[in-house]
């Protein structure tokens, strides 16, 4: 896959309390594949992961949100963490930078509690998704329909439920990023 995205920018929407593993491990993915990816996030300066049920590594922010244009991007990455999308999510510029890829149909991957931010931002209404178990009811709430499976792909929406399904979502995020922009889909 060497190559695929050369060209492609690709936004990481983050903040304290990433799941290290769903945002390092799909990053270098994106980065071998020829992306270049930036990491966006409300804090500026670092930072901090989460792993093995404590704090992980810091990985410098390189965009601060209130200076990022989603129009800049060609795909959006939100890996999970339970701190991490809690917070995205009630950001409402967050939720905007969000709704600005739905919109623009431009492909988005979404990893184990990463789905949130689509939740609050509206956009699973009518998709079919996964995610980590707990949010299969704020999934079908939000007019999605919840599927308990290793990677979903739905009108260039990846997303998996948890780390040990990285490398399946990586090769879908690979390849629907390489696909590049999908049928506008307004978030309602």
């Amino acid at each position: 896959m060497a190559n695929t995205l050369n060209g492609k920018r690709i936004a990481i929407l983050a903040t304290n309390g990433f799941e290290q593993a769903e945002l390092m491990e799909p990053r270098r993915a994106l980065d071998e594949a020829g992306a270049r990816t930036e990491v966006v996030s409300p804090t500026e300066g670092q930072i901090k992961g989460w792993k093995n049920q404590n704090w992980g590594d810091s990985v410098p922010v390189d965009v601060v949100l209130s200076d990022a244009d989603p129009d800049d991007y060609d795909g959006l990455l939100l890996p999970g963490g339970v701190m991490n999308p809690d917070k995205l999510r009630m950001d409402p510029a967050a939720v905007d930078f969000v709704r600005a890829f739905v919109d623009s149909g431009k492909p988005i991957a979404a990893i184990c509690h990463g789905p949130w931010t689509l939740v609050e931002a509206d956009a699973v209404r009518g998709r079919t998704l996964t995610s980590w178990p707990s949010l299969k009811t704020d999934i079908r709430n939000a007019g999605g329909k919840w599927v308990d499976e290793e990677v979903v792909t739905d009108n260039g929406m990846v997303t998996s439920r948890k780390p040990a399904d990285i490398p399946a979502f990586n090769r879908k995020m690979i390849e629907e990023f390489t696909e590049g922009q999908h049928s506008r889909r307004r978030a309602a």
